[in-house]
């Protein structure tokens, strides 16, 4: 009996080490510390802000269905938030992150813990700081796994790497950007790109700094690519070898096989990597690129990193190939490869395109300008100050979160709930750019009532140039159903649109002088932040929020904020 006692209280004392489990999974927790870390890159050494000292920040790994608790400290004289850029926030909206339209930031020495479960979501997402540009150090991984023993819907892999593509900048992001802001002008842009914070060989001081990956022949791997990067949209490819695509924004993908991919910032993508069978007497470059069409100066660089095969016997001074990357302005092969994306749409991942819509919208999107402050001249075009809108809608951040403004019933001179559904004027959208290239300012709304079916196409402008821009919605993921070049065509365009098998996703690309059209359900009550993911326009103002009403049951309304929801 005795024997028996002890095993059970052994079993006890094991079973207490283990995750608390919750009804529908595990209830993880994490602790993110924000502290000064210094960092050296490219020989120039400096003091960054970092969670737990990392850079990039710690990985987060959860399983569809688990919960998750992460407190967030602060430990530097910076306001932060954190952003789980793409996990859905069903009715947590507190826990979405953006500063000032879900939560007030968490100020010095204060800390907030990020309460949410992952509902119906597996894949590989990301995290970063969503408070001015310190995402630029404050991102990492955040990696859903399937539901226990739920396989994936493609080979199994021997390995998964997760490769997270950033900017490197050698003086202090947050210091280009108050520049930036007082002159009016563009900002200074990045020293390197770099994968898992390590910039690779091609730049000067910087060998010692590559990411290397070792792989065996014969073997299935995937890739959880990710980019990070603050403004730049980045091709990706790895030499002598061919990719299979198997998802996209955490959403499964019908695979296709490319040797060359396209991520904008706020993207993902995974994919599998089968090797070579025997020894191929080689290593291997895995580069990055950006992809550029504004008027405006970038970073052109090239980040890389190694693929090294193990070797039977050790060798040295092994061949090396390097990838072709795609032109710098390629937009037809970014196009072709957006269509190539399709949702699985099976039975055990359909892909629930809204066939009915409420509402549709039309949204302008692009460059403009705001008068200087009088008897000054600024950096921007014509002496004045470099702005972006949406619908001519430059946003302007509140002094409070406008998600507590609007469940406390306190929105009056906070926020208008009347954000325009067109553009007031219409013009020739992507043909000569008219001669007022003024924008408006506000903090507008656009309202919609639970359950609303939204068709909503966005529209580049050529004002300034045309330009493209990835587009990020918080809380819903949308389905692309259709993109072209030039002016939307109300009349005929649609026909064309896919409403089976369209990729479902939470940041996609408006092409440069060209549109794109999404639709999705708006089934999740709360303030919910869309930007272009460029931090740069976003500083300009591309940005605006929705605004989604509780529905009628209890389960379809946001729920009442947490006790330790940071004040402004």
């Amino acid at each position: 009996m005795g024997g028996l006692l002890g095993f059970f209280l052994s079993l006890v004392a094991i079973t207490s080490l283990l995750p608390m489990y919750t009804v529908c999974g595990t209830t993880r927790s994490y602790e993110f510390n924000i502290e000064l870390q210094n960092v050296t890159r490219l020989c120039h050494t400096k003091s960054m802000v970092t969670v737990n000292g990392k850079y990039p920040g710690p990985r987060i790994v959860a399983r569809e269905g688990d919960r998750l608790l992460i407190k967030v400290t602060n430990h530097v004289s910076s306001n932060i938030t954190i952003h789980w850029h793409g996990i859905r926030q069903l009715r947590s909206g507190w826990a979405d992150g953006p500063a000032y339209i879900t939560q007030c930031p968490i100020q010095t020495g204060q800390s907030y813990v990020y309460n949410y479960t992952v509902i119906g979501q597996r894949g590989t997402l990301f995290w970063h700081a969503h408070i001015s540009w310190l995402r630029a150090s404050v991102y990492g991984p955040l990696i859903i796994l399937p539901k226990l023993n739920v396989p994936y819907p493609f080979t199994k892999p021997y390995k998964e790497v997760p490769i997270i593509f950033g900017e490197w900048f050698n003086t202090d992001p947050e210091a280009i950007i108050s520049q930036a802001t007082q002159t009016g002008g563009g900002p200074n842009v990045s020293d390197a790109y770099t994968f898992n914070g390590l910039p690779g060989p091609l730049y000067k001081c910087s060998a010692k700094d590559t990411f290397k990956l070792k792989v065996k022949t014969g073997k299935t791997y995937l890739f959880r690519l990710i980019n990070a990067a603050l403004n730049d949209e980045l091709f990706f490819s790895i030499a002598n070898h061919t990719l299979t695509v198997v998802e996209a924004d955490a959403i499964y993908v019908k695979p296709f096989k490319t040797e060359t991919l396209i991520l904008s910032p706020g993207q993902t993508t995974n994919v599998l990597l089968k090797t070579k069978s025997k020894f191929p007497g080689a290593n291997f470059l895995m580069s990055a690129r950006p992809y550029v069409t504004g008027q405006g100066t970038f970073d052109n660089s090239t980040v890389a990193g190694i693929l090294e095969y193990e070797s039977p016997v050790p060798m040295k001074n092994l061949p090396l190939f390097t990838p072709t990357l795609p032109s710098l302005n390629d937009t037809s092969f970014v196009s072709k490869f957006s269509n190539r994306l399709r949702s699985l749409a099976n039975s055990k991942f359909p892909a629930n395109v809204p066939q009915k819509i409420n509402k549709h919208l039309f949204f302008t999107v692009g460059l403009g300008t705001t008068p200087c402050a009088q008897n000054r001249t600024c950096q921007g075009p014509n002496g004045n100050r470099f702005a972006a809108s949406i619908n001519n809608v430059s946003f302007v951040q509140p002094s409070v979160a406008l998600l507590q403004s609007h469940f406390f019933n306190k929105s009056k001179g906070v926020y208008s709930p009347y954000f325009p559904v067109n553009p007031l004027h219409w013009f020739n959208y992507t043909g000569t750019p008219p001669n007022n290239t003024f924008v408006s300012n506000g903090t507008k709304l656009m309202v919609l009532p639970f359950n609303t079916s939204v068709e909503l196409v966005m529209q580049d402008t050529s004002i300034l140039g045309a330009e493209s821009h990835p587009l990020h919605l918080h809380g819903f993921n949308f389905f692309v159903v259709g993109q072209g070049f030039g002016n939307y065509d109300p009349k005929k365009d649609p026909k064309n649109f896919n409403l089976v098998d369209p990729i479902e996703r939470n940041t996609v690309g408006v092409p440069s002088g060209g549109w794109v059209a999404i639709r999705f359900l708006a089934d999740n009550p709360g303030v919910w932040f869309m930007h272009c993911h460029l931090e740069v326009h976003t500083g300009w103002g591309l940005k605006m929020a929705w605004l989604v009403l509780d529905g009628e049951l209890p389960n379809q309304k946001l729920l009442p904020p947490p006790s330790d929801l940071p004040k402004c």
